[in-house]
């Protein structure tokens, strides 16, 4: 579904301990990490994509508040493996195979051999352990092993990693890197569904090759299908990647949104307020930023847009682009400016998703359900593009801060 293309992504080490974010500045520690569209019956229906997944989403959080955690039941997907992926190359066992991997924030397993199949070497240990993961639109199921896995020159000893026997969805890729909450990884393991497993990000802090569970994240706005424009950093920050001040806010205690990288906002189309303050989540696996049904209305009246028959995004003219304001996103008292150029997709890309080289189409759409079932809107990659974000586990808190992309006008 993912043709793999040259990628690119950094790795950074912490050079000291600390609670809060540490500033790293050299030397770059580079894995593969790029965005890479894909094609299912020669298009991509992204819009498709994401709202599957954000149901998928939100009824995840609500089956773990519930206590309802087996993932067996085909009923409680996780998530969907999204339409448009960042893909990271990830070294497993010793002599290391390569496995081309989705970075994936909304989940928090990881796993190998949808693709390349996995190679047991003498770093390999079969828990016996069966395990399964349902992904909305796909799934995978096989055996947990533990394994050296390598992130450029950061190596974790004992990794807890899935080995698929059987995937659906997932060609093109190996798999998956999960660096969301450990919670996430409830109800996978068939035999132990209260067993939570630790994350990627977790055993590099236990093991002391980071000095905080922290995941820095930088991508660039991109007019190509496959495209080196990514960068991660683990244990800390690249001060080198952002502009002025990182602003943090506290995660959201409201589920289900709480149980992802859930925060609090409220988003203002010029001078109107479509959705006032409530809770979310940002995701790098959701292409699209989706909001609330009734603030989503409210942004189509607005901005003069109708959706387009083919696929179902919304489409102005290039009078209403022109016209068009600026979306504003509230966070914890400092506001994201999302520029009009910001809210739509790239235009060089538009038939490659089924479009018309003759509209503009926006990036902003309809979550599926009105405000207040908790997960009223997802930043994903649309919003990740022009802002740099920080995954900060040990405090308990998200990062933002604008970047050069911030108002460039490439689309």
């Amino acid at each position: 579904m993912f043709p793999v293309a040259s990628l690119l992504t950094t790795v950074l080490l912490a050079l000291s301990t600390a609670a809060s974010p540490v500033e790293i500045r050299s030397p770059l520690i580079t894995l593969p990490f790029a965005r890479s569209l894909s094609t299912r019956d020669g298009t991509v229906n992204l819009l498709q994509h994401d709202q599957v997944r954000a149901t998928a989403l939100r009824d995840r959080g609500n089956a773990i508040a519930a206590g309802r955690l087996d993932r067996r039941q085909s009923n409680m997907p996780i998530t969907t493996f999204e339409a448009a992926g960042y893909i990271a190359a990830v070294g497993v066992g010793s002599p290391a195979t390569t496995y081309n991997l989705i970075v994936d924030t909304g989940s928090s397993n990881t796993w190998v051999g949808a693709g390349t199949p996995y190679k047991v070497t003498n770093t390999s240990v079969d828990t016996g352990e069966p395990v399964y993961v349902p992904y909305g639109s796909g799934s995978f199921s096989g055996t947990e092993y533990t394994d050296t896995v390598t992130l450029g020159s950061l190596t974790i000893t004992k990794q807890s990693i899935g080995v698929a026997s059987t995937s659906t969805d997932f060609s093109g890729v190996d798999g998956v890197l999960g660096i969301g909450p450990e919670d996430l990884t409830l109800g996978s393991l068939t035999n132990e569904p209260s067993t939570e497993i630790p994350t990627v990000t977790q055993n590099l802090s236990t093991e002391g090759k980071i000095p905080a569970e922290i995941v820095g994240v930088s991508f660039e706005p991109s007019t190509t299908t496959s495209s080196m424009n990514g960068e991660l950093t683990f244990g800390g920050i690249d001060t080198s990647k952002y502009n002025g001040v990182l602003n943090y806010t506290p995660l959201t205690t409201t589920s289900p949104a709480s149980y992802y990288w859930g925060i609090n906002e409220s988003i203002t189309y010029g001078w109107t307020t479509i959705l006032s303050t409530t809770a979310g989540i940002v995701d790098t696996g959701t292409t699209l930023i989706l909001i609330a049904t009734d603030a989503f209305n409210q942004y189509q009246s607005l901005t003069g847009a109708v959706s387009d028959s083919a696929i179902g995004m919304l489409r102005i003219t290039t009078s209403q682009y022109n016209a068009l304001q600026n979306l504003y996103f509230s966070i914890n008292g400092v506001t994201y400016t999302l520029t009009p150029n910001g809210q739509i997709w790239p235009r060089s890309l538009n038939t490659y998703i089924g479009g018309s080289s003759s509209y503009v189409y926006l990036i902003v759409n309809d979550i599926g359900s009105n405000s207040g079932s908790g997960l009223d809107f997802v930043n994903g990659k649309g919003f990740l593009e022009r802002f740099y974000s920080v995954f900060d586990t040990t405090n308990s808190r998200v990062g933002l801060a604008t970047t050069s992309y911030t108002y460039a006008i490439i689309n």
